[in-house]
């Protein structure tokens, strides 16, 4: 190729009649497009950029390699491996080997005292299997999952601390901080597993439901003491009926409430509330007692009054004259006394003024002042 200027200043390329694709002169040894004047060496054909069919190199990278290369290439990294006795490869039999290791891995299975195994087969629940050696078909066919159905599980909602109180509305418009536990276990491990998206959340968020709507039937006094054993009952009751209903394969074993109290801010007035009405209630039985007494000793002067008149019916004389002289022993049993006759004074001797004489003298003399 060479250059040349026309008459304008024009740069003409000269090409010889030959384009960038023509192959090289045979007669040329390669000096003419061999600038390093190596003669006899070939040169290849310029490939075209623009021509879309690929060349066989091309081709065959683009395919990859075919099959009976890459088992080639597999039995080639076994080669280091002496040869069996008979001569054959060692290739075959571990590949045997670990198809059974494989096989005994994934289709036998041992089941805890305190699991089930729920069974899929192809991503589908298949059955669910007991404790002990289970056998199943190989992995991915079957996939077994383990649950643990005896553990007790415990979620625990409020806490004492001020910062997370757990408010509830009371019967009587009362508010109460509350803290429980809700103590739950697997019973169906299948609908465990797939019923729910997240069962132990579902768990909670029943036992806050059940938990609201059980204290709102007590009032603030009920909640707080006595009560207490009927409201765990009732959540109990209340979650496993939500639950079931739900399917959630869930058990509750029970509610234990931890704490019930009123809230910080109003702590120190209930207290004095509470005192009140405890001194309220034993005034009360105090009073319910004595009544009882009063009742009782009616209630027996009664019936020895009933028997008196039964007596005065059959000799009315006397009984009057018992009825007088216990009355009259009862009435001068503890008086001095006198006693007259019709004929004059009778002398007697003062045997209660010299008890009462006798009594003075053994008394001690107190002494008081200082003596001179």
């Amino acid at each position: 190729m060479s250059k040349k200027i026309d008459d304008q200043g024009t740069v003409i390329l000269a090409t010889n009649g030959k384009g960038p694709w023509d192959s090289s002169d045979p007669t040329d040894n390669g000096t003419a497009s061999d600038p390093s004047g190596r003669g006899g060496e070939s040169k290849q054909d310029p490939v075209n950029p623009w021509d879309p069919t690929p060349g066989p190199a091309a081709r065959t990278r683009a395919r990859g390699p075919s099959l009976e290369e890459m088992l080639r290439g597999i039995g080639a990294g076994f080669g280091g491996l002496p040869k069996r006795p008979n001569g054959k490869s060692w290739f075959p039999l571990i590949i045997g080997v670990f198809l059974a290791l494989w096989l005994v891995w994934t289709s036998i299975h041992r089941i805890g005292p305190e699991q089930e195994g729920v069974v899929m087969q192809l991503g589908k629940y298949a059955r669910t299997v007991q404790p002990g050696i289970q056998f199943t078909l190989p992995a991915p066919i079957e996939n077994i999952t383990k649950i643990d159905t005896r553990q007790i599980q415990t979620i625990s909602i409020g806490s004492p601390k001020a910062g997370s109180e757990n408010l509830i509305l009371t019967k009587d418009q009362s508010i109460i901080d509350i803290a429980y536990d809700v103590r739950w276990s697997i019973k169906e491990p299948e609908l465990y597993l797939f019923q729910l998206d997240n069962p132990p959340e579902t768990v909670k968020e029943v036992a806050e439901s059940i938990m609201r709507a059980a204290v709102a039937n007590f009032e603030l006094i009920q909640a707080i003491g006595p009560g207490r054993g009927a409201i765990e009952l009732e959540v109990r009751r209340g979650m496993q009926q939500v639950l079931d209903e739900y399917r959630a394969g869930v058990l509750i074993q029970s509610i234990s409430i931890r704490q019930s109290d009123p809230p910080a801010e109003v702590t120190d007035a209930f207290r004095e509330v509470n005192a009140a009405q405890q001194r309220r209630e034993s005034y009360l039985n105090d009073a319910r007692a004595y009544a009882s007494r009063v009742t009782e000793l009616a209630l027996g002067e009664t019936a020895e009054f009933d028997k008196i008149y039964v007596q005065y019916k059959q000799a009315p004389e006397v009984t009057k004259r018992r009825l007088y002289y216990e009355t009259m022993e009862q009435v001068l049993g503890k008086v001095d006394k006198t006693i007259i006759e019709s004929g004059g004074v009778m002398p007697y001797l003062p045997i209660p003024e010299f008890q009462k004489k006798a009594a003075q003298k053994t008394e001690p003399v107190v002494v008081t002042g200082n003596k001179q």
